[in-house]
């Protein structure tokens, strides 16, 4: 935002050197306040305080096409430069989850965080102490089970689980979770087509997921104690891998 303040303030000196016009320029301008504004706020506020500028230096200069040109071409230029990071968000394809879109350019921590439905994983994630590990590059492929998955659990499994004297087993069940690579649906598809009904995923934690197929464009998913998850949101992509929701907490042996 200072750069604009010193861009105007230049564009005063110009004007008045190129056009004669040798009136101060009475009223002040500020772009932004002190407090931080949106990209399009502050668009406006330039677009409103170069035409007040055009209108202070004179007639002459209004007339003047090269003066107009250069203060089109600089309004143009600096919204393009500050919606940029707005246009972008827009352009991103997201999955609702939870009630809360998930962006493709944001972490696996990142976006869990502002699932609803995912409350209990998040909490569960941080007692374990993997923030840091699901916030890394990865790539991670992470079968993400609902609150209503972990209410499936016998009553006071979760909150045994979430105790510091049980951290070793909460991390076993969540890497049993995550395996590694970005691993789409349709990669998923194709491993359970070349194993001929059936693939298997080795996990994080070391013991195997098994994958089939359960139907036109679903999967299934096996735990090492025979419970079947089923895949309810597929494809939520991260920046550094993939969510799949499933609808059942996996368990390792």
């Amino acid at each position: 935002m200072l750069k604009g303040a010193r861009f105007l303030s230049h564009l005063r000196v110009w004007g008045k050197r190129r056009f004669g016009v040798h009136a101060a320029v009475t009223t002040p301008l500020k772009l932004v306040p002190d407090a931080i504004v949106s990209p399009c706020d502050a668009l406006d506020r330039v677009s409103s305080a170069l035409r007040r500028l055009i209108l202070q230096l004179g007639a002459e200069t209004i007339m003047s096409k090269r003066f107009a040109l250069f203060a089109t071409v600089a309004v143009v230029a600096f919204g393009a430069l500050a919606s940029a990071p707005l246009h972008a968000q827009m352009a991103e394809r997201t999955v609702n989850v939870g009630g809360a879109p998930m962006y493709p350019s944001k972490n696996i921590i990142q976006n869990a965080v502002h699932s609803k439905d995912h409350t209990t994983l998040v909490a569960a994630v941080k007692a374990a102490g993997l923030v840091d590990t699901l916030q890394g590059p990865g790539p991670f492929t992470v079968f993400a089970p609902t609150n209503a998955a972990f209410a499936k659990l016998p009553p006071g499994t979760v909150a045994n689980l979430l105790k510091p004297e049980n951290k070793t087993m909460l991390v076993k069940i969540l890497t049993y979770h995550v395996v590694p690579g970005r691993m789409t649906a349709a990669a998923l598809m194709k491993a359970v087509k070349d194993g001929e009904g059936e693939a298997k995923l080795k996990t994080v934690e070391g013991e195997d997921l098994v994958i089939k197929d359960a139907g036109p464009g679903k999967l299934a998913i096996t735990d090492a104690k025979g419970d079947v998850a089923q895949v309810t949101i597929a494809n939520v992509l991260q920046s550094n891998g993939v969510i799949h929701v499933i609808d059942t907490v996996l368990l390792p042996m």
